[in-house]
């Protein structure tokens, strides 16, 4: 039988009612404050008297924008970045956040809408499809589908993205930087095996808007974030695709991109989930980014390896995290 999705504690809408005279930004201000109970059923029908609380301009301006720069401060250094809030992304943040709330989890994500190409199935057709065993991870953020034997189907690919992408947002321990671009990627120098003598410590960001127009406009330096673990999820070649591996090839630190391969639903989703893994050291590769790495087949319409690529992504987080606060602890 299909799970039913799990809904949050209730909260009613609400209603101002009362007023006192405050401060704000050196101006007087009516703000209604006794009260605020009636339920979203109260409102119905009463609509001649309806009125918001009263709020000064600036009032949202600092609300915005002094959370947001907090946000920047905490997580200028952090445990984990995510690169990439599509389907295997927004995976990988759910697992980490759930089996980990101790490590500070920060995603980017290019655009202004997170969720990749998971908001549609394929040719822009509402349902998903996912290839058992991937029906796990729907049970587990609780998003209802139809079994069909050997796979199953949402009705809505955006039922399964949204949910997804709530519970992340919801969590403590994550914080979403969208419409935010990875530019670079923070190296040191590294003896480990395999590591082509770096390490990745970090990434270099922008505003999304802005790395469009470097080639338009003049210098606009970028920011940094601290990481000792990234998990890159940007998805196959694209305007912001397969970024971190094609760094690493610019960098010398990959010989070359295998490139993409015709579309094999059978092979790809066992190579994505398979080959989830540290590429070089800090830096775990998830998703149809490594496609481009493998020479993987495309797989189309079907969403599992995207979620279970997340799973993996972030299990191989957790242990290269743990490994090297091990060493720096040593």
């Amino acid at each position: 039988m299909a799970p039913s999705a799990i809904s949050p504690a209730q909260q009613h809408a609400q209603l101002a009612v009362g007023v006192k005279k405050v401060k704000d930004a050196g101006a007087t201000v009516e703000e209604r404050t006794d009260g605020l109970t009636k339920p979203l059923s109260e409102m119905l029908g009463s609509w001649d008297d309806f009125t918001f609380a009263p709020i000064r301009e600036s009032t949202v301006s600092r609300a915005m924008t002094r959370r947001y720069f907090a946000d920047l401060d905490a997580h200028a250094e952090t445990d984990i970045v995510i690169v990439g809030a599509g389907s295997c992304g927004l995976s990988a943040a759910y697992t980490l956040g759930t089996l980990r709330p101790d490590l500070k989890i920060t995603i980017i994500e290019a655009g202004v809408a997170p969720g990749g190409g998971a908001w549609l199935g394929g040719q822009l057709f509402s349902a998903m499809v996912m290839r058992k065993p991937a029906d796990v991870f729907l049970r587990e953020i609780g998003v209802p589908f139809d079994d069909e034997g050997d796979y199953v189907v949402v009705k809505h690919a955006a039922l399964f993205t949204s949910t997804v992408l709530s519970r992340v947002l919801a969590m403590d321990n994550v914080k979403m930087f969208n419409a935010t671009t990875v530019e670079d990627l923070i190296t040191r120098p590294s003896d480990e095996e395999g590591a082509a003598g770096v390490r990745i410590a970090g990434v270099v960001t922008n505003w999304t808007l802005v790395s469009m127009h470097h080639d338009d406009q003049s210098c606009m330096d970028p920011n940094t974030i601290n990481a000792p673990v990234i998990i890159s999820t940007t998805g196959h070649d694209g305007p912001f695709g397969a970024f971190s591996v094609k760094r690493l090839v610019s960098m010398k630190r990959l010989e070359q991109l295998e490139g993409m391969r015709g579309l094999d639903m059978q092979r790809a989703e066992d190579a994505i989930v398979k080959n989830t893994r540290e590429i070089v050291p800090g830096l775990i590769v998830g998703g149809m980014e490594l496609s481009e790495i493998d020479g993987a087949n495309r797989m189309g319409p079907t969403f599992g390896a995207m979620a279970l690529s997340g799973v993996k992504a972030a299990e191989e987080a957790i242990r290269v995290f743990d490994l090297r606060k091990k060493q720096n602890d040593a």
